[in-house]
């Protein structure tokens, strides 16, 4: 495979994106392991919907980190007292609740309320093993044009390896030498850290992508703008996967959001190719129709918004077709 890595040197950024500064260095030490002190440099978003005895038990195991972040749960309109019962449980935790279900842009809200340089997403059914938070800041404090770091996924019960980890282990991303894991060209939200005025100079999640493979845009704008992303395998996220799932609904929503994504950024014929292998892979069934149907009724948004990303991305994005075709983790089917 030819090697397209970028230059060393910083690119340009977009219009409006705060470029990152290789002279900038974070002097925050690290705090102790295991003694408890409060890490000032990361904070921890979380969201949810309707999932109050989860996520209960997602920021109690947040709380008792030896890092202890300031924790800020954003409540995307739920029905079945949520907020409430946190805000009873954990008090120490800032409670945002929204009057609707606003998807991944909750982040963005839960982004704005903290002021630590590095921000941990977390879900209602994740939790980052102890120790994580600090070392990803230490990683993040080391190299300043690093945006994300994302977390090797163990699936509980069991702590097994997620289906995910061997693509991020194996990315064919090319990257930079100097970073300290392989190079990603998107980012699992709910385990990984991220440089906060890089998330905030990028605009965050997309409203119109609501919830579902929301990563990818941000990914591949925070990568137009000069960020890396990298997967590190001594950070540790568990996941064990909630009940309270519409799995017909979550693909509907991936589908549409890929064939968003593939054209507002990528190039003619990378879209074209994208698209036809879709069009052969996903089951036909009502909900791959449907998902098209959305696709297509925001067609006048995309082309409006559409913008090519430069070849040093689209070399990135196109080194991952092989492995995102062959996926046994990212199937579209339910």
């Amino acid at each position: 495979m030819a090697d397209p890595r970028p230059h060393a040197a910083t690119p340009n950024p977009q219009p409006g994106a705060v470029a990152p500064d290789p002279q900038r260095h974070a002097t925050t030490p690290s705090p102790q392991a295991g003694a408890g002190v409060p890490d000032p440099r990361v904070g921890a978003v979380v969201i949810t919907w309707n999932r109050r005895e989860e996520v209960l038990t997602s920021l109690g195991r947040l709380l008792a980190l030896p890092e202890r972040p300031h924790v800020v749960l954003v409540d995307n309109g739920s029905t079945d007292g949520t907020a409430e019962a946190v805000a009873r449980a954990y008090p120490e935790v800032d409670v945002v609740a929204l009057d609707e279900n606003l998807g991944a842009v909750g982040r963005n809200v839960g982004v704005e309320r903290l002021n630590t340089p590095y921000v941990a997403f977390a879900d209602d059914d994740t939790w980052w093993a102890p120790g994580s938070l600090a070392r990803a800041a230490d990683v993040l404090d080391a190299h300043p044009r690093l945006a994300v770091v994302t977390a090797r996924i163990l699936a509980e019960p069991g702590g097994r390896d997620d289906p995910i980890v061997a693509e991020l282990r194996d990315s064919p991303v090319p990257g930079p030498d100097w970073l300290p894991g392989p190079a990603l060209g998107s980012f699992l939200a709910g385990a990984s850290v991220l440089r906060r005025e890089a998330f905030l100079a990028c605009g965050g999640f997309s409203r119109r992508l609501w919830l579902g493979g929301e990563e990818e845009l941000l990914a591949v704008d925070l990568a137009t703008a000069g960020w890396e992303l990298c997967y590190l395998e001594e950070l540790t996220v568990h996941h064990q996967a909630s009940k309270q799932r519409d799995a017909h609904g979550r693909r509907r929503v991936g589908l549409r959001n890929t064939l968003w994504f593939t054209w507002l950024r990528r190039p003619l014929r990378a879209a074209l190719r994208r698209t036809a292998h879709l069009a052969r892979t996903v089951p036909r069934d009502r909900v791959s129709a449907l998902a098209a149907l959305d696709a297509l009724r925001g067609l006048p948004w995309v082309l409006a918004e559409r913008r090519r990303v430069p070849p040093r991305v689209e070399a990135r994005l196109a080194s991952l077709e092989a492995s995102q075709e062959n996926s046994r983790a990212r199937r579209y089917v339910s």
